[in-house]
C-alpha cells in the first residue's frame, strides 16, 4: 500500500472474514481501528493483539483513519460510513483490502464456490505450511490446527477465500484460482443461476495468462462454463475425465481414504481424518493446487493426514451422557444435505436429531423447495426462527412457514421452537443415550449445542 496509509478502520471488524483481515494488518505494523455491534471472542483477540474495538457505531470512531473498510453486511447509513464519506476518507468493501495485501505477495491463491471453500483454503494453506513454503493464509473460518483465522507467512505465497456473495470477489487478482462449485446462492445479490456463473467466468477470466484455474469437474454448473473459460482449467473429481481424481474412495466412521491419481498415473493413497464425500472433493482441489506448485506427493499425504478441520464444520463439541453434540456452520439445502450424509456415515446406527436455524429471509424464500427436502435423513428436526442478518423480514416466509412445507415433504417428526434460547431445553426431554444432536445454521444456533451440553451437565451433577 502507499506509505501514507498507515491507520486502517473496520466496521463489522468481529466479522470472521473482517477479522482475519484485520490481524494481518497488525502484524504487518498497521494501526488498526474497528467497531461491532457486541463485544465477542474474535474482538477481544483483535484488541489484545493490539487493535482498538469498539462495541456499537460512532461516526467519532473513525478519526485518523486513512481509510475505512465495510462488510456485505454494513449498510450506507451506518454512522462510521457517512462519517466518512463526509470526511472524503475512503471506504472500500473487505475484497479490496485484501486484493491490496495479495499484491504484498508474489503469488496469490484464491479459493472460491458456493460451498466448501473455507475447508479447502484451509487444506491449501495447511499444505502449503506442511511443504515449508509458510504461507500467508485468510480464511472465512477459524482452523483448529492454527487456532485462528489469519496467519502472516514470510513465504511467497498468500491463500484466501474469495467471498463470492455481493460479487467483490472480482477485485482479487490472482494467479491461481479454485472453484469448488457453483450453485444458486446469494439471492440478494444474485437474480438466477446464469447470473451467478457469470461472474465465476469472469473470476476465472481475470486470472493472467500465466495462471491456471483449479475447477471441479463433477460440478454440472462449473461443467457448463468450461468450453466458455479460455484461460488454463486443470479439472479436478470424482469421475476419470478429470485431470486429478479420486478413486476407490472408503469411509469409514470419521475417516475417508482414497487413491489419487492424475491422468493415467496412480500416485497413492490419502488418509483423510475428517468424514464426508464433500471433503473429499475440498481435498482434491488442495491436492489439485498443491501438484501444480510441484510438491511432492509424500508431503501431500502427510500433511492431509494430519489436517484436522476448522471451527463450526461437523465441530465435536462435546459428549455427555452418551449424547453427542456437533456443530456446523451449513445453511444451504445443498450443504445440509452433506452434512447429513456425511453423519449418517460416520455414524449410521445412532439417531440424529437436527436443530436448524435458517439463515436470511432471502436465502429462505428463493430455495423454499430446496429446503423442504433436505431434511431426510434427520430422524428428528427442531427448526427455529430464521436469522434475519440485518434483513428484512418477507411476507409470508418464516420458520413455522418453512417447517410446514418441510412436513408436507414427508419429515413428519418435525417440530417448531421459535425461540431459539429455547431449543436446549426442548432437546433435553427427547435425547436418549447414543443419540448425536447436530446444530446447522450461520448464525447462532450454535449456542443451543453449547447450552444443551450445559444442562446435561448441570442433570448429573444434581443426579
Amino acid at each position: 500500500m502507499y506509505n501514507k496509509t498507515h491507520h486502517i478502520h473496520f466496521v463489522g471488524i468481529g466479522g470472521i472474514g473482517m477479522s482475519g483481515i484485520a490481524e494481518l494488518l497488525l502484524n504487518l505494523g498497521y494501526t488498526v481501528s474497528g467497531s461491532d455491534l457486541r463485544e465477542t471472542e474474535i474482538t477481544r483477540r483483535l484488541a489484545g493483539l493490539g487493535g482498538q474495538v469498539y462495541t456499537g457505531h460512532q461516526g467519532q470512531w473513525i478519526a485518523g483513519a486513512d481509510v475505512v473498510v465495510t462488510s456485505s453486511a454494513v449498510r450506507e447509513d451506518n454512522p462510521e460510513v457517512l462519517a466518512a464519506r463526509a470526511t472524503h476518507i475512503p471506504v472500500i468493501p473487505r475484497a479490496e483490502m485484501l486484493a491490496e495485501l495479495m499484491r504484498l505477495k508474489t503469488y496469490g491463491i484464491a479459493v472460491a464456490g458456493s460451498h466448501g471453500k473455507t475447508t479447502t483454503t484451509s487444506m491449501v494453506g495447511w499444505v502449503l505450511a506442511e511443504a515449508g513454503l509458510d504461507p500467508t493464509v485468510v480464511i472465512g473460518g477459524k482452523v483448529n490446527s492454527l487456532g485462528t483465522n489469519a496467519k502472516l507467512g514470510e513465504g511467497e505465497f498468500l491463500v484466501a477465500e474469495a467471498d463470492e456473495s455481493d460479487g467483490s470477489f472480482l477485485k482479487l487478482s490472482p494467479v491461481l484460482e479454485v472453484v469448488t462449485n457453483i450453485d444458486l446462492e446469494h439471492l440478494d445479490h444474485y437474480h438466477d443461476i446464469e447470473e451467478i456463473k457469470a461472474a465465476f467466468l469472469e473470476f476465472i477470466e481475470k486470472l493472467p495468462f500465466y495462471g491456471a484455474a483449479v475447477v471441479c469437474l463433477d460440478d454440472p454448473h462449473v461443467a457448463s462454463v468450461l468450453p466458455r473459460i479460455r484461460k488454463r482449467v486443470i479439472t479436478y473429481g470424482l469421475t476419470s475425465q478429470a485431470d486429478v481424481h479420486a478413486r476407490a474412495v472408503v469411509a469409514q466412521g470419521l475417516t475417508s481414504t482414497f487413491e489419487v491419481c492424475r491422468n493415467a498415473e496412480v500416485l497413492g493413497e490419502i488418509v483423510l481424518n475428517i468424514p464426508g464425500q464433500h471433503n473429499v472433493y475440498n481435498a482434491l482441489a488442495a491436492i489439485t493446487v498443491a501438484l501444480e506448485l510441484d510438491i511432492p506427493f509424500a508431503v501431500i499425504h502427510d500433511a492431509l493426514k494430519t489436517f484436522t478441520g476448522v471451527q463450526r464444520r461437523l465441530q465435536i463439541k462435546g459428549e455427555i451422557d452418551g449424547v453427542m453434540v456437533i456443530d456446523d456452520y451449513g445453511h444451504h439445502p445443498t450443504e445440509i444435505r452433506a452434512t447429513l450424509a456425511a453423519m449418517r456415515s460416520a455414524w449410521p446406527k445412532r439417531r440424529l436429531i437436527v436443530m436448524f436455524q435458517p439463515h436470511r429471509y432471502t436465502r429462505t424464500a428463493g430455495l423454499f423447495k430446496e429446503f423442504s427436502t433436505a431434511f431426510h435423513e434427520a430422524d428428528i428436526l427442531l427448526l427455529t426462527e430464521i436469522y434475519a442478518a440485518s434483513e428484512t423480514p418477507i411476507e409470508g416466509v418464516s420458520g413455522s412457514a418453512l417447517l410446514q412445507e418441510i412436513k408436507l415433504h414427508g419429515q413428519k417428526n418435525a417440530h417448531f421452537v421459535a425461540d431459539v434460547a429455547s431449543l436446549a431445553h426442548t432437546a433435553r426431554g427427547i435425547v436418549l443415550p447414543e443419540d448425536i444432536v447436530l446444530t446447522l445454521g450461520a448464525g447462532n444456533i450454535y449456542r443451543a449445542g453449547e447450552e444443551l451440553l450445559g444442562q446435561l451437565e448441570q442433570r448429573n451433577a444434581a443426579s
